[in-house]
Parts: structure tokens; C-alpha cells; sequence
């Protein structure tokens, strides 16, 4: 008996484990195998490799000024180069690196203070939910862009503001989301059976309601990614997120409309990679909607 109860939880631990794992590999198993969700896949996996491998990939430092200016492309510039003679294949890589960490960071103050609010917003209800809604109604009645923009221009223009700006803005959009399946989890009987055993309120958050509120959480958070990058690419644009001489996809885009008649290549090439780091962002978005929704999953 003594043994039996020493292994016991052992046992019981790997299953839980090998299950969660179970379903992780189906869980990708459905993504790769949705169109677009592969198409998604390749897309955001390329941006974070060349985000990753810049100094590696790029042939030029990209602040270098190593030929003419407004250099048609060819096989020494394979995009060309700006108005200071800089390499712009070299700076659309390393301007990646901008977007990601943009993205990555100001998603995630928004995910971590609206999921926050709407999680205890729905789970103690009462004036404190009816405030936080009222708040969060009024920022709804503003465009999202005039708000970043107001913070960034209060807070003054660099990518940390853009961050901070990206971040604040977005955080209803999570609080709005985690609080509608926070107030129907808490109605199942599983949350009023630990309620009726004793477990904490903290506990009963934890490992009950943000466990069955993430999977709208999660497509939210990689859609908002690539709002994010465009947002961070109209801050710059307008001279009010990254500055020079860094390079920015935005940045170079703002600087690149002047010479749009004599070198249209100096804006054509940023302006597509915002399109296919959104593009690849968006569907992936859409596929984890599919996916983690098994009434529209498509085996």
C-alpha cells in the first residue's frame, strides 16, 4: 500500500503530461495542415528568421552609406539605394527588427492589462465591471490611431513611446474580449463546485477561468500583432515612433514619398514588407480562429 501511494502521483503526473502533449501535437497537427494557417506559418517564421539572422543576412551595415544615392536595383543592391546612399535591402532587414519588437512588446502590455482588467472585471462583476465597461466604451469612441498618436506626441517620439502608446490603446480590446467568456465560465459548475469546496478566489482564476478564456486571447493577441506593426509603421511615418537614423519600415516609407517620381523604388520596398509581415500575422490570426473553434475547424 505504501508503494502504490509513493507512485500513484507519479504516474498520474506523466499522463497528465503525455495528454497535454497529445493535444498540443494535434493542435499543430490541424494548424500546418489549414491552408492558410501554413501559408501564416512560413510567412511569420521568415520575418523572425530574418529579424533574428540580420547581421548574418544583410550585406551592407545598414546606417553605411557605401554607394550613390538612388541607385536603381541591381545584383550589388538588390533593392537599391535611398536618398543617402544606404543599402535598402540592408535597412528592410534590419527594420524587421523594429516591427518585432514593437509588436511583441506593446501586444503584450496590452494583453497583460486588459486580460487582467477583464478577468477580474467579469469574475467580481458589480460597480467595479460597470465602471471598467463605461471606460472602455469611451475610448472605443475615439479612433485607435488619434489615441497612439496623442500618447506619442505627449510622451515625445521614439520606439519605446511607440510601444507604451501601441500598448495602452490596445488594452481594451482584451479587457472587452476576456470579460464575455469570464462571466459564462463562471456559471458552469466546475467554477461553483471549487467555490463550494473552499478554493481561493485567485486559485479558481487561475486554473479554472484563464485556462478557458486564452483561446480568443491567443487569436486576438497575433491579430493585434499585425495591427501593431502598422501602427508602429504610421508613428514613424510621421516622424513620431522610431527616428532616424534607425531604420524603420515606416521610417523609410515617410522618407521615401518624396522621391517617389524619380526612385519609386526607395518606398515601394518597405511598403511591401509591411504587407507581408500583416499578411502573414492576419493568417495565421485567422487560422488559430479556425483551429482553436471546433465548430469551425475543418478536419
Amino acid at each position: 500500500m505504501h508503494n502504490a501511494t509513493v507512485t500513484t502521483p507519479a504516474l498520474g503526473s506523466t499522463w497528465v503530461l503525455k495528454k497535454q502533449r497529445g493535444r498540443f501535437a494535434e493542435f499543430a497537427i490541424h494548424l500546418v495542415r489549414h491552408p492558410i494557417g501554413a501559408a501564416g506559418i512560413v510567412l511569420v517564421l521568415l520575418l523572425i528568421f530574418v529579424a533574428i539572422a540580420a547581421p548574418l543576412v544583410s550585406p551592407y551595415d545598414p546606417l553605411a552609406q557605401p554607394s550613390k544615392r538612388l541607385l536603381e536595383p541591381s545584383v550589388q543592391h538588390l533593392f537599391g539605394t535611398d536618398e543617402f546612399g544606404r543599402d535598402i535591402f540592408s535597412r528592410i532587414i534590419f527594420g524587421s527588427r523594429v516591427s518585432l519588437q514593437v509588436g511583441i512588446i506593446s501586444v503584450g502590455i496590452a494583453l497583460l492589462i486588459g486580460a487582467s482588467l477583464g478577468l477580474v472585471s467579469g469574475f467580481y462583476m458589480g460597480l467595479f465591471d460597470t465602471l471598467l465597461m463605461r471606460v472602455i466604451d469611451i475610448m472605443f469612441a475615439f479612433p485607435g490611431v488619434i489615441l497612439i498618436i496623442a500618447i506619442a506626441g505627449v510622451l515625445g517620439p521614439s520606439t519605446t513611446t511607440a510601444m507604451i502608446a501601441i500598448g495602452i490603446v490596445y488594452s481594451p480590446i482584451f479587457a472587452r474580449i476576456a470579460r464575455g467568456p469570464t462571466l459564462s465560465v463562471m456559471q458552469q459548475q466546475y467554477v461553483e463546485g471549487a467555490q463550494a469546496i473552499g478554493a481561493g478566489q485567485l486559485r479558481i482564476m487561475a486554473r479554472y477561468v484563464l485556462p478557458n478564456i486564452a483561446a480568443p486571447l491567443i487569436v486576438q493577441a497575433t491579430l493585434s500583432f499585425s495591427t501593431a506593426i502598422l501602427s508602429e509603421a504610421t508613428l514613424s511615418f510621421l516622424g513620431l515612433g522610431t527616428q532616424p537614423p534607425d531604420p524603420s519600415w515606416g521610417t523609410m516609407l515617410g522618407a521615401g514619398r518624396k522621391y517617389m517620381e524619380l526612385a519609386p523604388w526607395v518606398a515601394i520596398y518597405p511598403g511591401l514588407a509591411i504587407m507581408f509581415a500583416v499578411l502573414g500575422l492576419n493568417l495565421l490570426g485567422d487560422a488559430l480562429r479556425d483551429v482553436l473553434d471546433p465548430r469551425l475547424r475543418q478536419l
